[in-house]
């Protein structure tokens, strides 16, 4: 794997408002919202409404209780992954900690390191001038192919039609890229480490690529629509 720093990217300023959990960035002289806030005012409607129905089952406290542990785990696991790409430890000794130490591992163990062959930026920020922000895992070569790397852990395996968010995370990060860059990156790659054993590879390119892409930006328009 070779750490590739061909591109300069920003550091832009990162503001998430305490009483909403929406996160802007401060690019290209303007506060833009974040592929996440989008995502979560205009959600798939099969998503919303299981994710109801889910609440409704195991209750409010449960269920933020799931969400946010699942969020601390998931950080943990982020930093232990890009530290290994850096070739730096990192470790957390707490049970959160263990268990995303577990299943960053598990990633690791599956080659992972060895399918990447190159490493232009790890949580870079990108931005689509006058649209959306955000910040991407890793940007590279994996598998002979230019693609946005994604790392998500979950409590329980995946099946195709849960990951579209994660497939609307792809094609806006590597649209910034390409609009910010010049750069003609045209897949994304989702690798999830499940809570127990496993990891499951989604990989989005070619024409669902394409076809991600404008589905994406049907839903900034529509975010647009309902706040501006």
């Amino acid at each position: 794997m070779i750490l590739n720093k061909k591109y300069t990217y920003l550091n832009p300023k990162r503001i998430t408002d305490p009483e909403t959990g929406n996160r802007t960035y401060s690019l290209f002289n303007e506060k833009l919202p974040s592929v996440t806030t989008i995502l979560k005012h205009v959600p798939d409607e099969q998503k919303r409404i299981a994710l109801e129905r889910w609440r409704q089952k195991v209750g409010d406290n449960e269920a933020n209780k799931i969400r946010d542990n699942a969020a601390k785990r998931g950080t943990i696991m982020h930093r232990i992954l890009e530290g290994a790409i850096k070739e730096e430890g990192h470790a957390d000794l707490s049970q959160l900690g263990q268990e995303a130490g577990t299943m960053a591992q598990a990633i690791l163990d599956n080659g992972f390191l060895e399918d990447l062959q190159e490493v232009y930026g790890m949580e870079m920020m990108l931005g689509y001038e006058g649209l959306y922000a955000g910040a991407a895992d890793v940007v590279g070569v994996y598998k002979d192919r230019e693609c946005i790397i994604d790392f998500k852990q979950s409590n329980n395996p995946k099946k195709l039609h849960h990951c579209r968010d994660y497939f609307n995370q792809a094609a806006a990060y590597a649209m910034a890229h390409n609009d910010m860059y010049g750069t003609k990156i045209g897949a994304g790659v989702i690798l999830i480490s499940v809570h127990g054993g496993g990891i499951q590879e989604f990989v989005l390119k070619d024409k669902e690529f394409q076809q991600y892409c404008w589905n994406w930006l049907r839903k900034v328009d529509e975010y647009y629509r309902l706040f501006k």
